[in-house]
């Protein structure tokens, strides 16, 4: 079968579905594998679940006409992805960036629904399944599609603009992420970057953060669109304030977002500038913005007991670590506490990488400082305000806090599940 028919099929089927324990009435389920599972082991099943059809790639698993077998389940579904984005030929963005990706995305789809019909990236399914599963979710309802793209290692973003075919792209920022994939912090620009090639190849958009050289430099030769708190870009936002809000001006208004520190500036920042390019009015940008609240444990603001606390324990890296840390620090709080998890996929980089972090808070005014995780625990420490543990269960078993009115941050590796530290205060 073609990828045409299997097109035509999706069409009147309901969606595209790789899990049974979400399968709904007239999806199609495509049998993925992973290292510990063969979605073709429950194909059958998604059919009694009211799958229309399966999509399988082991002879034995077509047992009959509503089994489709294909080569490759994953393939296919990636071509029927990339064939669907084509049938429906509406304008898409692409964004990816070491920092930032899904809080800038939820932005620009905050502020581009306000007046446009928009498909997103649900959460951050940004991968090689994620993309297609977010092509496939844009109906010909759909004006703007939002596309998320993640890689850790060189090639990924290449082959994931090669399935989305986006209009316009965004690189949040190059920083220090996922270095043990990429090489090292030349082999992240050279990877994200992969979509200003796509986009120059394609004589496409690119929205440029002017104040960024890396990125200015990178995606010279390429149609731009431009922002910065300077007067020679397009759109000119200046940061008015962070304490703890992030809070900016463009053209004499001032909007006052949800988000905490400064990193989050330029998030909002390209937010703004994509909607002036789509030509949404101010009001509704600055309504759109001032609408969105930070969740899944990103910049999240929370208030409990005596302790004003930002949770920012989705992801972690050296880069949105001293950001992170930087924008703490000027906090208008007399007691501040940080709990540091460990950073993940830095490779050979890991120990220099945590040392350093040790050393930046150690410069800082922060009162009580806790290093949790196998890295931060064998960086060398003579700092009396620095304690550190080995793992959560080591610093749950090991440690209180005295109730004074802190500012605490909390940030970490999503594997350190430091958002369990919630349930200590």
């Amino acid at each position: 079968m073609t990828i045409a028919q299997i097109h035509q099929l999706f069409l009147e089927s309901n969606t595209v579905c790789t899990d049974t324990r979400k399968i709904k009435k007239k999806d199609i389920f495509f049998a993925l594998k992973g290292e510990n599972f063969n979605g073709n082991t429950y194909a059958e099943k998604a059919l009694e679940l009211g799958a229309s059809y399966a999509i399988v790639d082991e002879k034995e698993f077509k047992t009959s006409e509503k089994h489709i077998l294909v080569n490759n389940a994953l393939k296919t579904l990636q071509e029927l992805a990339s064939y669907h984005r084509k049938y429906l030929g509406i304008p898409i963005i692409a964004l990816t960036g070491s920092n930032g990706k899904t809080t800038t995305k939820e932005l620009i789809n905050s502020v581009l629904s306000s007046s446009f019909k928009t498909t997103a990236t649900i959460g951050n399914l940004n991968n090689h399944i994620g993309v297609p599963l977010t092509l496939l979710s844009m109906s010909k309802d759909t004006q703007i599609g939002i596309v998320e793209m993640g890689a850790n290692h060189q090639g990924e973003i290449e082959f994931l603009s090669s399935i989305t075919s986006p209009d316009y792209g965004y690189i949040t920022n190059i920083g220090k992420a996922h270095l043990e994939g990429f090489g090292g912090i030349d082999g992240v620009l050279k990877g994200k970057t992969e979509l200003y090639t796509y986009l120059k190849n394609n004589n496409k958009l690119v929205f440029l953060n002017s104040d960024d050289k890396k990125l200015q430099n990178a995606s010279l030769g390429i149609n731009t669109y431009t922002f910065s708190t300077s007067s020679k870009t397009d759109v000119t936002i200046q940061l008015t304030e962070t304490n703890p809000n992030v809070k900016a001006t463009y053209q004499n208004l001032t909007i006052n977002s949800n988000l905490v520190g400064a990193y989050n500036f330029t998030n909002i920042a390209a937010a703004i500038t994509i909607g002036r390019y789509f030509e949404i009015d101010i009001q509704l940008i600055k309504n759109a913005i001032e609408s969105y609240i930070p969740k899944n444990n990103r910049s999240q603001i929370l208030e409990k007991g005596n302790h004003t606390i930002i949770l920012d324990a989705y992801n972690a890296n050296p880069t949105s670590m001293d950001a992170a840390i930087s924008s703490f620090t000027q906090l208008n709080h007399s007691h501040k506490v940080v709990f540091l998890g460990d950073m993940f996929e830095l490779g050979e980089a890991a120990a220099l990488e945590h040392q350093n972090i040790a050393d930046i808070i150690s410069n800082t005014n922060v009162n009580e400082i806790y290093l949790i995780g196998s890295n931060f625990f064998l960086t060398q420490c003579k700092d009396p305000r620095i304690k550190k543990f080995k793992s959560y269960e080591d610093l749950m078993s090991n440690w209180s806090l005295e109730n004074k009115k802190d500012a605490i941050l909390i940030k970490g590796s999503r594997g350190m599940q430091l958002e369990r530290i919630l349930e200590l205060l």
